[in-house]
């Protein structure tokens, strides 16, 4: 049996937000592999540290410094200076990420958590698709 929903959370500041709990009240009691798919291409996903909130901090202020917004080489510009830096953040974190779950309860481990993570400086709601492939 497999299991589909698409939910609306947001809009977060940007930086990176723990999502974790969004995602888990949605899932059915199944045993599978879960899907989690962001349907923007200015924020991203990612599985990592839930515990110390520096955590979100560090991530913030290292991928400001990989991909800065003071750069002037960037074209794709139209919607200020975060617009190409946003779609570059996505693309090195990705869209989506993958864990099992055991009868609806996710198998991460103890300081595992789900990030959504927000490049733009004025984000609106994001629209994610959580997939249960099992039985």
């Amino acid at each position: 049996m497999n299991f589909q929903k698409e939910i609306q959370i947001g809009p977060f500041n940007r930086g990176f937000h723990i999502i974790s709990n969004s995602i888990f009240n949605e899932l059915p009691l199944l045993t599978g592999i879960v899907h989690v798919f962001i349907k923007h291409t200015s924020a991203s996903l990612t599985i990592n540290e839930n515990s110390d909130p520096f955590v979100r901090d560090d991530f913030e202020t290292h991928f400001n410094k990989l991909v800065s917004e003071n750069e002037t080489h960037f074209k794709h510009t139209l919607e200020g200076p975060d617009d190409m830096t946003s779609h570059i953040k996505s693309s090195l974190l990705g869209t989506s990420v993958l864990f099992p779950i055991n009868n609806g309860i996710p198998m991460l481990g103890n300081w595992q958590g789900i990030y959504l993570c927000e490049h733009r400086n004025k984000a609106s709601k994001r629209k994610i698709i959580i997939t249960v492939i099992g039985g």
